[in-house]
């Protein structure tokens, strides 16, 4: 069957492996030791990290084994999604401490790439909340690990894209919240170094994120839109504005109508009517957190062939010199996105492969064409002269030597895998491209 992520490039022969059973899915691995295969979740990584042409869907891992309020935990499958976690806790009053921009995310698949939200700066990643998870080896043999049990383990699994073995529940912390509202607060940024400006000066928010103009230049180079947000309390849920119903996009959208001029159309008619309504109101929280979430199916915006996402972070000595670099590059060429996102980052934490580091990230999609790809290395390029590193969870064409600059860590994550899957029984395109991973996937 064919394969490909949510960006839609690449796309991929693969069999799919849909076991009933973690006893079948031991069975299965232990009559293929050589199989090299990924695990996925719901597809939600955008370029080739759980593509194989052998894979191993966890969907089949849905239940839940209870909610302790006591405990502030909730135990899960891993093929269990972020919103089927929110819809049992948050009417209890609870809410996951990390979350990105849709619901539709698996847990194994959080863990795996180690997610981040617009909270970053404040709670680090979704990892730095997980109390423990269970992890069947290559050999059919299932550890627990934690911070504190097979450790090392633990740190290179999260964020390790499904290639140390398949994740089979986790204990997620949890976080008691007033409400099910965010107060957004908006913010319009002049240029790049305002939206800057803006993100630090209002870092004490819990939440925040920017939109980027990256078709902007002259001395409206990055201008944006910043969100805030808090959370509410009982008396703002009445007043909350929430998602009446979803759209979708029904068919692949002519790539043809993506283009400098649309997109520079859209990108200011979006600054212009935020720059008219700056007020706080309250919101829910899917409308905060989850915004595209209402819009099915909207990878088809960017043509039949699909898009890709890039996302990096630059350190902040680095990050205002590195960033006007890049959205120069990218205003010059004219092939900018629609959703261009800046967030600020906190500290690193210890996991061999997370991707967040005290810095900025910047996320910018880019409809597929062949001329894209010059572009890109050209965006390597400025990325890793500033000390930066590419999110592999949105990745589908990075170089083995770029990765490698920007992830110090990647030979003790090597060593650690060889460890525990020494004939390379899980491997994806990506981890092959990277490096990380010997042989062929065919």
């Amino acid at each position: 069957m064919e394969l490909h992520g949510w960006g839609r490039f690449p796309r991929v022969s693969a069999e799919l492996f849909e076991p009933a059973s973690v006893d079948l899915l031991r069975q299965w691995l232990q009559a293929t030791p050589t199989a090299r295969s990924i695990p996925r979740g719901n597809g939600r990584s955008y370029g080739d990290s759980a593509l194989a042409a052998s894979t191993i869907s966890s969907r089949f891992l849905d239940s839940f084994v209870g909610l302790d309020s006591d405990a502030a935990t909730v135990h899960c499958g891993a093929g269990v999604t972020l919103g089927e976690v929110l819809d049992l806790c948050q009417p209890a009053g609870w809410l996951l401490p990390v979350l990105p921009g849709t619901r539709f995310v698996s847990i194994g698949g959080a863990i795996a790439a180690d997610i981040h939200g617009k909270n970053h700066h404040l709670d680090g990643s979704f990892c730095d909340h997980i109390k423990s998870f269970s992890l069947m080896l290559a050999s059919g043999e299932v550890l627990r690990c934690s911070p504190e049990e097979n450790s090392e383990l633990f740190r290179a699994t999260c964020g390790g894209m499904g290639l140390t073995g398949v994740i089979l529940d986790a204990v997620l912390g949890l976080e008691r919240v007033p409400s099910d509202t965010i107060i957004r607060q908006t913010l319009v940024a002049r240029n790049l170094q305002h939206c800057l400006e803006l993100l630090e000066a209002n870092s004490s928010y819990k939440y925040s994120v920017a939109w980027v103009d990256c078709l902007a230049r002259g001395a409206a180079l990055g201008r944006g839109v910043v969100h805030l947000g808090q959370h509410g309390d009982a008396t703002s849920d009445a007043a909350k504005s929430r998602i009446l119903g979803r759209l979708a996009v029904p068919f692949s959208t002519p790539a043809l109508l993506l283009n400098r001029f649309s997109m520079s159309a859209f990108n200011g008619s979006y600054y212009h009517l935020k720059n008219l309504s700056k007020s706080a109101s309250p919101v829910s929280s899917d409308a905060y957190f989850f915004p595209l979430d209402n819009i099915r199916h909207w990878n088809r915006l960017y043509g039949r062939r699909g898009f890709l996402q890039y996302q990096f972070v630059l350190p902040l000595d680095a990050t205002g010199a590195g960033l006007r670099q890049v959205l120069q590059k990218v205003s010059d060429a004219g092939k900018g996105s629609f959703f261009s996102v800046l967030k600020r980052f906190g500290a690193a934490n210890e996991n061999l492969l997370s991707f967040p580091r005290s810095g900025f990230t910047l996320t910018l999609d880019f409809k597929y064409e062949e001329s894209l790809f010059p572009l890109l290395d050209e965006l390597d390029a400025i990325v890793i002269a500033h000390g930066g590193r590419h999110y592999l969870a949105k990745d589908a064409r990075l170089p083995a030597e770029v990765f490698r600059a920007g992830y110090p860590d990647w030979e003790r994550f090597a060593a650690i895998k060889e460890s525990v899957d020494p004939q390379g029984c899980f491997a994806s395109y990506q981890s092959q491209r990277l490096g990380l991973t010997r042989g062929s996937l065919s």
